[in-house]
């Protein structure tokens, strides 16, 4: 099989490389779909994501969904024929923590398409995928390969918002109007936000998220001003989220949440070292909590892309071959121009 295998900076090559064993609970995925993520972009352009670098060539992706070509001798669950998508997450299912029901936090997790472990975890961004029947949630006939491939990042927008506590009836901001960012939208709209409004520094992810649902949109590649409501001026959104991954969305956020407030930081930041203005957090007596990945919610989002419950088309913007990766890398990380970039496989 061919893989796209990522071999220095800016640099993915087409690979062939053998197919695994099945296994007796093995299940063969022909990839059709595979979504770029963040992450996948910090590997290539830094061949590193946080604290841990590429040491050896690896190929990424753990957004992925396609079609089962074979199966182990023990599979039941999944038949060959069947569309599915991949749940890329493998806790051990033995640590404090997985016991605990927080599988999320397990301490020897296998993510797939991460540098995090040497030998690294090989993704999905590949001809086939061998995987375990328990990773495969099959899809209807009717849900496109491409939106099944949704799954992973709204399992990450729906992780954040539940973790954010109810939003019936809430003022939601959301800094940061890319994909985690929109998806967050679509999962606060559909937890009962009362409004939501979207900021960020471009005006083409904005224009999406308001044709999406979004009560409001700024750009605040300015400032942030515009948020502030005269009549309330110690801040009046009652959640924030910062999907963006900079220190000023951040900054905003507290500065705008109403005493009592809760923000939730989502997106990754380059440098983690982070100043923050902690004077003003505890005189609002602000909740700041953090969102990282997500566990039960990958059967959520799947069900609630089966039952059109969310509604993901208008993000997805582009779809290359795998031979053309390194320029689909490149459009995803044009935010002018993309929102979701697929490769088709």
């Amino acid at each position: 099989m061919r893989a796209a295998v990522l071999t220095a900076k800016q640099s993915i090559e087409t690979v062939e490389r053998e197919e695994p064993e099945l296994g007796p609970t093995g299940v063969r995925v022909r990839i059709r779909a595979g979504g770029i993520c963040g992450s996948d972009l910090h590997y290539f352009h830094h061949y590193r994501m946080g604290d841990f670098p590429v040491r050896e060539p690896f190929v990424l992706g753990h957004e992925a969904a396609g079609e089962v070509v074979e199966i182990g001798g023990e599979v039941s669950r999944v038949k060959v024929g069947d569309k599915v998508t991949v749940n890329p997450s493998h806790p051990c299912g033995a640590c404090e923590y997985c016991l605990a029901g927080r599988a999320l936090l397990c301490g020897d997790m296998i993510f797939l398409g991460s540098s995090r472990r040497f030998p690294h975890v090989q993704g999905m961004f590949a001809e086939t995928y061998r995987t375990d029947e328990a990773q495969c949630f099959v899809v209807p006939e009717g849900l496109s390969l491409n939106a099944a491939a949704f799954a992973e990042p709204l399992s990450v927008a729906l992780h954040a918002t539940s973790h954010a506590g109810p939003l019936l009836g809430a003022k939601v901001l959301i800094s940061g109007s890319g994909p985690i960012g929109s998806l967050i939208l679509l999962t606060a709209k559909l937890a009962g936000a009362a409004s939501v409004t979207m900021t960020d520094v471009l005006d083409a992810p904005l224009k999406i998220a308001e044709s999406i649902g979004a009560d409001r949109v700024v750009n605040v590649a300015s400032g942030d001003d515009a948020l502030a409501d005269p009549s309330r001026p110690r801040g009046s959104f009652d959640v924030a989220f910062d999907a963006s991954g900079h220190p000023a969305a951040v900054l905003s956020a507290i500065r705008h949440l109403r005493p009592g407030g809760v923000f939730t930081q989502v997106g990754t930041f380059a440098d983690p070292m982070v100043p923050m203005p902690t004077d003003k957090i505890m005189v609002k007596e602000l909740t700041l909590k953090s969102s990282f990945r997500f566990d039960k919610e990958f059967a959520w989002a799947v069900r609630y892309l089966s039952e059109g419950r969310i509604d993901i088309s208008a993000l997805h913007s582009h779809t290359f071959s795998m031979d053309e990766a390194n320029e689909a890398f490149r459009t995803a990380s044009d935010r002018g121009r993309s929102m979701k970039v697929h490769l088709a496989f």
